[in-house]
């Protein structure tokens, strides 16, 4: 009788849950969780409606469609890449994946996109449950999706893309975690050069905290970049990059602190859904609000 084997998305998802509970438990355990993390039900609802439509719909639609167009179209080109070393199609991976996550990333700060990605900085805490806390069509139109799935069909895939994704998912999440697990490693001399590498390297809590912040003012705050989701190589790279190895005081959006929080239908669900706030950006013809610009104001675009 031939024994059993865990299949290559067994792995993977087995992983993921491991991971997931470890930094729940390292929140709840920390204290920090209780301490800094005030949800209300409209960002519970918001947060957990995404993650189920991003694993029940957003990703098997974009697996699926790449799958039938690879059919359809370049059929002789199915597993293409299946003799590929690992090293190659992680690289492969990175650039296809990451870096296009990144552009995405970028230019959904600015006017046109802003709507699509507001909703993941309208959190007024950090934490996992941040991690995937955004628009339905912010994941839908997510170039890195698409190109996935197109990967996937030519065949980098197995145990290589399942550990791509487990260790791209252990930085993103750890980035968003209200345990901050650079902090004390940066108060460990002998870390001081590792850190240094590794902060230019991957996300962490501390560039990507900086990233939700929600004022610049500060020195600490840097929402116009700190892009990375993987590697903050990009930012780097890219000129986009912050560190301070500081922490802002405070994240989320000026213009909830003003106006109230967005109702979550109309975070997730822009634009077929519109927001009647006074001051909105998910609204046509609303724009993103301005820091040091008063209500009575007319808020100019934040790029």
């Amino acid at each position: 009788m031939n024994g059993w084997h865990m299949t290559a998305p067994q792995i993977q998802n087995l992983l993921i849950v491991l991971l997931l509970i470890s930094y729940a438990g390292m929140e709840y355990f920390s204290g920090r969780y209780k301490a800094t993390v005030k949800a209300t039900a409209n960002d519970t609802k918001l947060e957990l409606f995404m993650f189920l439509s991003l694993l029940a719909i957003t990703q098997p639609l974009a697996i699926l469609v790449t799958n039938k167009l690879g059919t359809w179209l370049a059929p002789d080109l199915k597993g293409a890449l299946t003799d590929w070393p690992w090293w190659a199609m992680v690289g492969l991976l990175l650039l296809v994946d990451d870096m296009t996550q990144y552009w995405w990333h970028r230019l959904s700060h600015s006017p046109l996109f802003w709507p699509l990605h507001r909703a993941h900085h309208s959190a007024e805490y950090m934490s996992i449950r941040v991690t995937f806390r955004n628009n339905f069509f912010y994941y839908l139109m997510m170039p890195g999706l698409w190109f996935a799935g197109a990967l996937l069909y030519l065949g980098v895939g197995g145990l290589v893309y399942a550990l791509y994704i487990v260790v791209k998912l252990t930085v993103i999440v750890g980035a968003h975690c209200a345990w901050r697990w650079d902090e004390a490693l940066y108060r460990i001399p002998a870390m001081r050069p590792v850190m240094w590498v590794l902060e230019r390297t991957i996300s962490t809590p501390a560039t990507h905290w900086a990233h939700h912040a929600i004022t610049n003012e500060d020195g600490v705050g840097h929402y116009k970049g700190n892009f990375g989701n993987l590697l903050f190589i990009w930012d780097m790279i890219f000129g986009t990059a912050k560190i301070t190895r500081q922490y802002p005081a405070q994240v989320g959006l000026i213009d909830d602190k003003l106006f109230g929080q967005e109702r979550w239908q109309e975070q997730m669900f822009y634009p077929v859904m519109q927001s009647q706030r006074e001051h909105s950006a998910l609204k046509f013809g609303g724009t993103i609000y301005e820091e040091n610009k008063t209500p009575s104001t007319k808020p100019k675009a934040r790029q």
